[in-house]
């Protein structure tokens, strides 16, 4: 067995991996995106919304008017574009995942190299240590202080040791020590592979914008069944002008109750924001999230590797005794001995690089949770070096001097000498202060400006870090960011007083794991949405339980797996475009929500009017009500009206804050627009329409005074919705309402498209109760504007 355990530890050989990979003994996961090319193209030709416009024109070209077909063109719109934007929105952040995946240290007897997880196979010796990822199943076969967090997989927050023959589960990660495990269980096989596979999930679940549009699509079909049931008996069976004129008809009412536009612009503007922020190297693990981000009021920023740079410095070292050995070669020894140093221990690594040769008999790993790390020298005593509050004495002379190098913004590390070895389960027993080691950080050039944007847009900040408060603090304060600080020590454990402790302070130092998540906790229980930063392992549990989980790219691995955001540059800066996005997406939907919905009322509400009117005309024998549109009516009513605006505007940038209540707020809007323009056109249909004796002129005359109608009233739902105004705002309301003057003043356009403003009568009449229900558009818009409880503006200040 011993033999057999040399060999594993030292790794495959190249044979050994060939051999595997023909096996198909490979950690083959199943790719991040949910759904390959031929999947997206499916789904996006075959929808609901298609097969019904697909039914419907092949029941129009049954009659020979082709020019009444053009709706169809909805299909391939609706498919082409819905497929290159997910496709372009897959391959975004297909490449950007190759970019932040974990990638696994693999110990072969060709090297020790990086690897991809795909490439891993059975039986390889993967090292690890502090923030690594356990990729796959297997069994551990060295150790040195090794402890992993299993939370993810069992929820068991707190870390497990593991000893040499101990499993581990993929999907669990490494909070301290070092080792190796060889791979017992790859792909498939491997315990989280199925979660992982769901967690990475290319989806729009859980999102207020998504859940809402499903309620108003679930709404409208309810609407549509008993509208459009009445109106094929009506158009069909009432009217009695021949199958072919009323079957136009009947389509000519389906067609625009359908919200065939909503969806795809929704997908649209989602996959926008994807391609958008993977060009800013920001990865959207979940899309919700540039959604969930856009409504954040509270965001808890870790200080190192966010507010601050990385990579830290020696400024200085401060001797307090005189040891035996020279504290720059117990340095160089404690660096040396740390086989995957944390980012203080690489700078002090950096600054003493010579190190003594000394033998080491014990080693104790840094943990978020104890501030401090050791190494026992077999001839050079017991060394400790961590954080000067938690080793000293707070009423020393060295604990106040630390606190003043502290209260500058620097970091300061305490070297002391212990009495006992440091795998002694009383280390670090009692310590003797030899130096302080003072690191500097740099802050981040953009972190100031970064911390003044949320300000604006009255989102907290709260900075939670595991150093020293007083350094914190002074962090804090030289981005502007001022508040109280707040020692995490004297945090109180009962919700409630932790939630009061954690709204009334700015800042929090020596932060454990398990506080960082009680605080956003604390944080959600009194209404707030949370977003977390980090880049360390001991942000894992916060990030895994906030609203929204930012890492940046260059943390642990752990980090970026649980996180819905990754940060790839590792710029905080990055975070407000991510918001921006977000409101962007928010703002500009509910805008285009607003002119679909008016659509499907107005529709509705016209078929059932006119159904009605039907029926009376068959049970009291009044005149026959025939549909006022044929098909090309409201084709050519969509396409000013919605379908291009509704592109342009979901589209544009929108930095209007993000609100709750999405369906009643879109339904507010909707509902009483699309009753003034439904209730206007038939009005105006009846005021031109000649009863049964007109001629087929007349007819057409009465069909274009109702289209008039509604166009001049749907065009003030499309400046409505495009309020506040900007040049390019007005001028596409200005744009789309000169379109349709345009088609009504060429006789080419007037014949293609059915239409007869002739009769200046009843064209002025049309226009007159147009202009009416626009009046009445204008003033519901200022009383939902009170009913919302928001300030209407005109202009974008």
């Amino acid at each position: 067995m011993a033999a057999l355990t040399a060999t594993l530890a030292a790794g495959l050989t190249d044979a050994d991996v060939a051999q595997r990979v023909a096996d198909g003994k490979t950690n083959d996961v199943p790719s991040r995106a949910a759904r390959s090319v031929p999947e997206i193209i499916r789904a996006n030709v075959f929808t609901r919304i298609n097969a019904i416009l697909g039914v419907l024109l092949l029941i129009v070209l049954s009659t020979g008017s082709l020019i009444n077909g053009l709706f169809g063109l909805l299909i391939i719109a609706n498919s082409v574009i819905g497929m290159i934007q997910e496709i372009r929105a897959k391959q975004t952040l297909d490449k950007l995942a190759i970019v932040g995946q974990a990638k696994p240290v693999v110990r072969r007897q060709s090297g020790t190299r990086a690897l991809a997880p795909g490439e891993v196979v059975l039986d390889d010796i993967i090292e690890l240590g502090p923030g690594d990822q356990i990729v796959v199943d297997g069994d551990v076969v060295e150790e040195s202080g090794l402890e992993v967090d299993e939370s993810l997989l069992t929820g068991e927050a707190d870390p497990i040791t593991k000893n040499a023959g101990d499993p581990v589960m993929s999907g669990s990660f490494v909070v301290a020590g070092t080792g190796a495990y060889r791979a017992t269980k790859v792909g498939r096989a491997a315990y989280a592979a199925q979660l992982a596979e769901e967690a990475s999930k290319f989806t729009l679940v859980k999102s207020e914008l998504r859940t809402g549009i499903n309620k108003i699509l679930q709404f409208i079909t309810y609407l549509l069944v008993p509208a459009g049931l009445l109106t094929i008996y009506t158009q069909l069976f009432t009217t009695h002008v021949g199958w072919r004129d009323s079957v136009l008809a009947m389509v000519g009412a389906l067609v625009p109750m359908v919200p065939e536009g909503l969806v795809l612009m929704t997908s649209i503007a989602f996959a926008v924001g994807v391609v958008r922020l993977g060009q800013r190297r920001c990865l959207v693990q979940e899309l919700p999230a540039i959604e969930g981000l856009a409504r954040v009021d509270v965001v808890c920023a870790d200080k190192t590797g966010t507010l601050t740079e990385n990579g830290m410095q020696v400024s200085g070292v401060a001797e307090l005794g005189h040891p035996t050995d020279g504290v720059a070669q117990v340095l160089a020894g404690l660096a040396a001995a740390d086989a995957r140093p944390n980012a203080s221990m690489a700078a002090i690594g950096a600054a003493y690089p010579h190190p003594p040769g000394w033998a080491v008999t014990a080693t104790a790993p840094f943990k978020s949770a104890t501030k401090w790390s050791g190494v026992s020298f077999r001839e050079h005593g017991n060394w400790v070096i961590g954080a000067p509050d938690v080793l000293l004495d707070p009423a020393s002379a060295a604990a106040a001097r630390a606190e003043h190098l502290g209260a500058q913004g620097l970091r300061v590390l305490l070297l002391a000498a212990s009495d006992v070895p440091v795998d002694h389960p009383d280390a670090p027993g009692a310590v003797t202060p030899v130096a302080l080691v003072v690191l500097e950080q740099k802050v981040r050039p953009d972190a100031g400006a970064t911390l003044d944007y949320f300000a604006a847009q009255q989102v907290s900040v709260k900075v939670i870090s595991g150093d020293n408060a007083v350094s914190v603090g002074a962090v804090a304060d030289k981005l502007g960011l001022h508040g109280e600080t707040m020692d995490a020590r004297q945090l109180p454990t009962e919700p409630a007083e932790l939630a009061d402790v954690v709204a009334e302070c700015t800042t929090f130092g020596r932060v454990r794991p398990d506080q960082k998540r009680a605080m956003v906790h604390a944080l959600q229980s009194r209404g707030h949405t949370v977003a977390m930063t980090g880049d360390g392992v001991n942000d894992v549990l916060a990030l895994k339980d906030a609203d929204i989980g930012v890492a940046m790219g260059a943390g642990s691995s752990a980090a970026r797996a649980v996180a819905q955001i990754v940060l790839l540059d590792n710029k905080f800066a990055t975070l407000p475009y991510v918001v921006g996005e977000g409101r962007r997406v928010i703002g500009n939907i509910e805008r285009v929500s607003n002119l679909f919905l008016t659509k499907t009322v107005y529709s509705v509400l016209l078929a059932l009017l006119v159904g009605i009117a039907g029926l009376g005309s068959k049970w009291f024998g009044a005149d026959p009500l025939l549909y006022p549109f044929q098909p090309i009516h409201v084709t050519i009513a969509a396409w000013f009206t919605i379908g291009i605006p509704s592109f342009i505007l979901s589209l544009a940038p929108n930095n209007e804050r993000a609100h709750s209540g999405f369906v009643r707020r879109v339904m507010t809007a909707a509902l009483p627009s699309g009753l003034v323009v439904g209730i206007a056109t038939f009005v105006s249909y009846l005021v031109a329409y000649q009863g049964r004796e007109a001629t087929a002129a007349q007819q057409l005359q009465a069909s274009t005074a109702a289209l008039i109608t509604l166009l001049v009233s749907a065009v003030w739902v499309l400046a409505v919705a495009a309020r506040p105004y900007e040049w390019w705002r007005v001028l596409l309301v200005v744009v789309s309402a000169l379109a349709y003057v345009v088609i009504f003043s060429i006789p080419l356009a007037r014949e293609k498209f059915l239409l007869d403003p002739s009769n200046l009568a009843v064209t002025a009449t049309a226009l007159g109760i147009g202009a009416l229900g626009a009046a009445a558009i204008e003033v519901l818009w200022w009383i939902e504007g009170a009913v919302l409880g928001e300030t209407r503006q005109m202009w974008r200040r």
